[in-house]
């Protein structure tokens, strides 16, 4: 769950990030320390590794034409009001966390887009049967410790299940298009962001 909600955090602080100037390092910091801790809490009874469709709805993030209430309160706790935060993000964002995969959607009609993948089991999240050998959970999602980076995936974008038979490179063009499209200020930043 550690790694889905990392994955979930820095990307939304990245989206505030693109919009220079209007919230300080600081306040950035603050506020994915806050959406973790407050993910972390709201998922705790609500992550099932063994049927990751399990809660998706409850674990779902949306922003449409209304602040998604989760958000509101990782803001709310470090000062930051709904309102404003409503006005950083795009109009239309949908954020699924689920156990192994964390996925978007910018705009209503947006593509699905993969920020986070894992391929293997997390053997802390499974419980451990007498009879298997542990073995090491293997993902697509790197960090980065450089303050102005962000944490992404380490081999472009994996197929969704709205988008199996479509390569790599035309989903990566499909989700740096709704992107654009919705939001031309961020521009290459975040087609960069998606690509890394």
């Amino acid at each position: 769950m550690r790694l889905e909600i990392v994955s979930a955090a820095d990307f939304l602080v990245h989206l505030l990030r693109l919009q220079a100037g209007q919230l300080s390092e600081r306040q950035l910091e603050m506020f994915k320390s806050s959406i973790t801790e407050v993910l972390r809490r709201r998922y705790r009874d609500h992550w099932f590794p063994d049927k990751p469709n399990r809660g998706s709805g409850y674990r779902c993030l949306r922003i449409n034409g209304k602040m998604d209430p989760v958000i509101a309160q990782a803001g709310a706790n470090v000062g930051l009001l709904p309102t404003v935060l409503h006005n950083l993000f795009p109009s239309e964002l949908t954020m699924w966390i689920d156990p192994s995969e964390v996925s978007y959607r910018i705009g209503e009609n947006g593509s699905i887009c993969v920020l986070y993948e894992r391929t293997e089991p997390d053997p802390d999240e499974i419980t451990p049967r007498p009879s298997s050998s542990s073995s090491s959970s293997s993902s697509t999602y790197s960090s980065s410790s450089s303050s102005s980076s962000i944490s992404s995936m380490s081999s472009g974008l994996s197929s969704s299940p709205t988008s199996i038979g479509i390569s790599q490179q035309q989903q990566y063009e499909s989700c740096k298009d709704s992107l654009i499209f919705e939001h031309a200020q961020f521009n290459e930043q975040i087609a960069a962001f998606v690509s890394s």
